[in-house]
């Protein structure tokens, strides 16, 4: 009657030793490391890359407890804080700005359970801490682009309207247009006043040009600017979501800074580098003319590069010479995903949006036959991807970008890509690990807490129903493990209100032990055998359990589907705690009866 087949048995045992497992990683803690990782992901970490790391150290009397190398990285392992500091300092001095060196926290648990998958779940910020950067928006910068944008719409305007000008340039925030007659340029400013009142237009004489200056009014430039810091802010989310980071925050600070902290961060050399990164696209063309002249190109290389044009270099190393006016931006990106051309070489296919599309269409149809360039802009560095000969019209939105050096960089700048250009260049001005924001103390009272009503509860069991006490007392120790388990398992970012979500559970968690030994003790009481009182105070209370667990399932659903932050933290441990009980209670707790009682041939009394 009380005996399940060893299937059940066996099955139970798998998801003990699973859970046991699962577990280990957490009791080990972390240690203090620095990753270094290149910039670009062309360069590959191999060991002669990990061999100038711990050259590096050694120079410089750095001792560490470990390096390990993995596809992108070089992780290394010290014992305390002050040397993971001091090894900071000297990789960054002796590595230059080329690679990525940042602090990080690494499991100190054995390599065997890193083997098995078997990791530590992550805690918060309020818990272990995690990154912290502190980045500052270039305003001067987001006034720029503005007038870059503005400069080409007047130019689009103008022609469109038949208005002659005699040259249109930028010089800082201010768009210059030269006239050559006062009827021309009054025109020019009717037109301008009347499709951009944004822009402030003034009158100068230079010589006989007239000129018209185009600027920003103060209201336009403090709207330019808080729009510049929120679409960086809405950038940088969708950044941090593409790393997949758990209860991030993304804030304001001041009127020109923004403050990102990433809790249970493991890749923090990956996080930096995708945050840092202000990598925007921009496609120009090429000043043919200029390219076709070896004497001018010598000077261009020179220092001398002819006017309206910029120098810069493409990937195979010969230098080109791009008209400053910019064609297309990243703004009018939608999508950009990785992939491969026709020649199976790595590239990434980018969808424009309408007007993206009609500036790009009307481009290629006017310039069939010349060149084109690509450029990719990070980190202050330009660089010209590729540079193809315009064959046809290009319309549809759909453009396609070779010239990538590897899978990894094609997924790298699509990735940038589609998180969406920033309306300002951003430098971190500051990065540090986060402390716990409540400091050590609070994991140990929210641990000493757990283990205090874990006491309080066992010992009230143990007394009141003795032999099915301890049995209650072991299966709810069981829940404990499984949930730890389950979060390491789903790497699941534990906060206090998590803490507090696992303290609930325990409570949660004998009630359902409570209602079988009642219902056990009922059974008893009617002059039902021992055997039959445990087979039906099981079977019987197994529908109560069930209708009170549903429902308090579909509450912590709700709170997880409508709240946001730790209280969704605190729904998904109350929800998996949920399931976890009632596994524990149910089956853990029969298994155990079945093994000590079930076996009798004649049971006569049962401890309870």
């Amino acid at each position: 009657m009380n005996r399940y087949p060893l299937w059940k048995y066996l099955a139970i045992a798998i998801a003990l030793v699973i859970g046991f497992v699962y577990t280990l990683p957490n009791f080990f803690g972390e240690v203090p490391a620095v990753q270094v990782s290149p910039l670009r992901t062309t360069e590959k970490v191999d060991t002669a890359f990990l061999q100038r790391v711990e050259t590096a150290l050694g120079q410089a009397g750095v001792a560490s407890s470990g390096i390990a190398m993995d596809a992108r990285s070089v992780k290394v392992r010290f014992a305390d804080t002050d040397t993971q500091l001091k090894a900071k300092d000297v990789l960054q001095g002796t590595l230059g700005n080329n690679y990525t060196v940042a602090l990080n926290l690494l499991p100190a648990s054995p390599g065997w359970l890193s083997g098995l998958g078997a990791l530590p779940m992550y805690l918060g910020l309020d818990l272990r801490g995690g990154v912290h950067f502190l980045l500052q928006v270039d305003m001067p910068k987001a006034l720029e682009k503005a007038a870059e944008r503005y400069q080409g719409d007047i130019r689009t305007t103008l022609r469109e309207k038949k208005v002659r000008y005699a040259g249109i340039s930028r010089e800082g925030d201010q768009v210059k247009l030269r006239f050559r007659d006062t009827e021309t340029r009054d025109a020019a400013r009717a037109e301008i006043e009347k499709n951009y009142p944004e822009l402030r237009v003034e009158e100068t004489l230079s010589g006989e040009d007239h000129i018209l200056s185009a600027g920003l009014t103060p209201q336009a430039q403090v709207k330019t600017q808080e729009s510049a810091l929120q679409q960086n802010l809405l950038t940088l989310r969708n950044r941090v979501n593409e790393l997949g980071v758990a209860e991030p925050v993304i804030q304001q600070q001041g009127a020109d800074r923004v403050v990102v902290q990433l809790p249970g961060v493991q890749d923090t050399a990956k996080a930096k580098e995708i945050l840092g990164r202000t990598a925007t696209l921009e496609v120009r063309m090429v000043d043919e003319e200029a390219m076709s002249d070896p004497a001018r190109m010598q000077s261009a290389v020179a220092g001398q590069v002819p006017f309206g044009d910029e120098l810069y270099y493409e990937r195979q190393g010969p230098p080109i010479l791009v008209k400053k006016a910019v064609v297309l931006t990243g703004e009018y990106i939608t999508d950009a995903q990785p992939g491969f051309d026709n020649n199976g070489q790595s590239a990434v296919h980018i969808n424009l949006d309408g007007r993206g599309a009609r500036i790009f269409k009307n481009v290629t149809r006017e310039n069939v036959g010349k060149r084109m360039a690509i450029l990719l802009i990070e980190k202050g560095r330009t660089e010209v991807v590729t540079a193809p000969v315009i064959r046809e019209e290009i319309g549809g939105g759909r453009v396609q970008i070779t010239g990538m050096d590897s899978v990894e960089e094609s997924r790298d700048v699509a990735l940038l890509l589609r998180a969406g250009a920033l309306a300002a260049p951003m430098e971190i001005v500051e990065e540090r690990t986060v402390g716990p924001s409540l400091g050590k103390d609070n994991i140990e009272k929210g641990f000493n807490s757990t283990l205090i009503g874990f006491a309080l509860i066992a010992a009230f069991m143990l007394v009141y129903y003795q032999g099915f006490g301890l049995v209650s007392v072991l299966a709810l120790a069981t829940n404990m493990f499984l949930l730890v388990a389950l979060l390491s398992m789903l790497q699941a970012t534990l906060t206090l209100p998590g803490i507090a979500g696992i303290a609930l559970t325990l409570g949660m968690a004998i009630d359902a032990n409570v209602i079988i030994a009642e219902r056990i003790r009922e059974e008893i009481r009617n002059g039902n055998s021992p055997q039959t009182a445990i087979f039906a105070g099981y079977d019987r209370a197994w529908d109560t359990i069930l209708d009170s667990n549903v429902t308090t399932l579909i509450a912590g659903i709700a709170l997880f589907w409508l709240g946001s932050g730790p209280v969704r933290g605190f729904a998904v441990v109350l929800c998996l705690g949920i399931l976890t009980s009632m596994f524990s209670a149910v089956m853990v707790s029969r298994a155990m009866v079945n093994l000590s009682y079930g076996q009798a041939k004649r049971l006569t009394k049962v401890s309870i």
